[in-house]
């Protein structure tokens, strides 16, 4: 069986809108673009390495349309590879409306988000979840995912569409690997979906 991997750049109090550009989600938004200032060849290299692999990408409506305007067409250049891979795999798309596709080898699921997400881990290795926060949400709360690589910078923005922003449940997540850290300060969480729920105790109970 195939595996979901969310990718998410967030700041310290988990914010994850529009990290890219101002215009990306700008509704009531000011800091459109924050993770600009603090992109590094640390953090790009890590990204990159991190799509290793990728068959297929599954974005919500929002990041689509995001993408779809920036990569087809764009020759590959400081960006390691990543127009050539997200032009050639497939796009799935999350949305209840009426889209118009124009990016070559999109698709739009399904009414059943949660079978239809099933279904692409049958049938790819590798799909990727970038962005896509509305998606995201509905992926936490019902356990659809096998890794959540979390981007941290080291910003308090105070408002914004934030990561677990009524979706999560209570879960176990388990660390992959040691954390990666950038000269800027960005440090990269890379967790696994562990089994059952957090357990709790008495710290009082504790021997030294």
């Amino acid at each position: 069986m195939g595996m979901i991997h969310i990718d998410l750049f967030a700041t310290l109090d988990l914010v994850a809108q529009a990290p890219g550009t101002p215009q990306e989600d700008p509704e009531g938004f000011p800091f459109g673009g924050w993770q600009a200032p603090l992109f590094d060849d640390t953090v790009g290299r890590h990204v990159g390495a991190g799509m290793a692999g990728m068959d297929a990408l599954l974005l919500g409506r929002r990041t689509y349309d995001i993408f779809a305007g920036h990569w087809p067409g764009r020759a590959d250049g400081v960006d390691g590879g990543i127009a050539t891979l997200f032009n050639t795999i497939p796009k799935y798309v999350a949305s209840r409306g009426e889209l118009e596709l124009d990016w070559a080898g999109s698709m739009q699921l399904g009414p059943d988000l949660v079978n239809a997400v099933r279904e692409l881990r049958a049938t790819h290795e590798h799909v990727h979840v970038i962005g896509s926060l509305n998606l995201v949400q509905t992926l936490l709360r019902e356990r659809l995912f096998d890794e959540l690589n979390l981007w941290l910078f080291p910003i308090v923005l105070g408002v914004g569409k934030k990561v677990f922003d009524g979706g999560a449940v209570p879960a176990n997540l388990i660390l992959l690997e040691p954390p990666v850290t950038s000269a800027k300060g960005a440090v990269l969480l890379r967790y696994g979906l562990g089994e059952g729920v957090p357990a709790t105790g008495d710290m009082g109970d504790r021997t030294s």
